[in-house]
């Protein structure tokens, strides 16, 4: 069931497949500074990066020996586009491999040309100029799934990218094969995709340190359909989105996942009704989980924005198949008169709802939490 913060930027775009949404600097900055001890030694790849067009390999590049990377590996899908008639990134004429893409760059060392004792995009600049073997042309089309990129992926030791956000199960579910470390963005409806919650539940992929409200702005191709209300253009000529639950996924821990989430108020049965289908608690807000309820809540999936591993237990997911998997039961015959109305909002048998005033109300996507730091509870 498809939650209020869907965005319909997101909406047209699955649906024309245009998947080339340029992460900004800053939210890259913001998260990446969480997890730099993370990062010494290790092969990154960022495999759905064009590195003339992206802020992901903008950022490794420059950072390379601050982080104290073994290795950057960037691949660019097919023909990525040259935004606003130039090579963005560096601006460089005929750096860019012509007639050549897809391609990858692999760097594995970034010396300070400058000699000014700090590497910079400059120092990157000069070695892709020089050093012909850095930048060179894939066989195949660059997608992820590629045979020749997959040989890529089982080098890495960490990903962090963007990926299409209409692949995004399938992209998931390679890096959970290959059992990579990672640091992607998607949106927060992602958490519903049966193949994400399942690492979600058993506490290997959770939500990252940066983005828990809001939007975020991306750059887009050129030809990219605006809406003026949430886009703009700026001098340069280079287009923008926002775009509504933007989240970093991840399984590179961060100490903040660990704080717990401070609760405030106690339970009452006139203030959390139970589902009729399941024996849970309804909770609309996270901050409204009772601090003395020790049985099943279903609460909101931005609760996975306050998760802590050591506070709650994750029972599972109340809607669709997610929620027969757990115990929710099908809809009463008597309800079957509600039935268009339900379905209009996306619900199946496996959701959850409630009876108010003698009409059945589904409340939308609810997580089956429990807190584990309650023991003892006459509720």
């Amino acid at each position: 069931m498809a939650n209020k913060s869907s965005n319909k930027n997101l909406h047209k775009a699955n649906q024309a497949k245009k998947d080339e949404f340029y992460t900004q600097l800053v939210d890259i900055e913001k998260e990446l500074k969480h997890y730099k001890e993370q990062f010494k030694g290790k092969v990154v790849y960022c495999n759905c990066d064009d590195p003339f067009e992206s802020n992901f390999f903008k950022y490794f590049a420059a950072n390379f020996n601050a982080l104290k990377l073994k290795k950057l590996i960037t691949t660019s899908y097919v023909k990525s586009p040259i935004v606003g008639g130039q090579l963005s990134l560096f601006e460089m004429e005929g750096l860019k491999p012509s007639g050549k893409e897809p391609f990858k760059i692999e760097i594995k060392k970034v010396p300070d040309i400058d000699g000014n004792g700090a590497v910079n995009i400059d120092d990157v600049e000069y070695l892709l100029r020089h050093d012909k073997n850095t930048a060179t042309p894939l066989k195949g089309n660059g997608d992820f799934r590629s045979d020749e990129c997959i040989k890529l992926l089982k080098q890495a030791d960490i990903v962090v990218t963007n990926p299409p956000f209409s692949l995004f199960r399938e992209y998931v579910a390679q890096l959970a094969e290959y059992n990579k470390k990672f640091l992607i963005i998607g949106n927060v409806n992602s958490i519903t995709y049966k193949e994400c919650f399942k690492l979600i539940k058993v506490n290997k992929m959770w939500l990252g340190a940066s983005i828990h409200s809001g939007d975020r702005e991306f750059r887009v191709p050129d030809d990219y359909p605006l809406d003026a209300a949430s886009s703009r253009i700026d001098s340069d000529g280079y287009k923008y989105i926002r775009v509504k639950g933007v989240r970093w996924f991840t399984n590179l821990d961060y100490k903040e996942r660990h704080e717990n989430l401070v609760l405030y108020k106690k339970y009452t049965l006139q203030e959390y009704p139970k589902y009729e289908n399941y024996d849970a608690i309804n909770v609309n807000k996270t901050s409204d989980i009772p601090i003395d309820y020790n049985g099943a809540i279903g609460a909101p999936i931005t609760f996975l924005d306050k998760y802590n591993p050591d506070q709650f237990e994750i029972i599972g997911l109340g809607i669709s198949n997610s929620g027969l998997e757990i115990g929710v039961k099908p809809y009463k015959a008597e309800h079957k008169k509600y039935r268009k109305e339900i379905q209009r909002r996306g619900a199946v048998d496996g959701d959850l709802y409630m009876m108010t005033n003698g009409i059945v109300d589904v409340p939308y996507a609810r997580v089956i939490i429990k807190n584990k730091q309650v023991k003892n509870s006459n509720h």
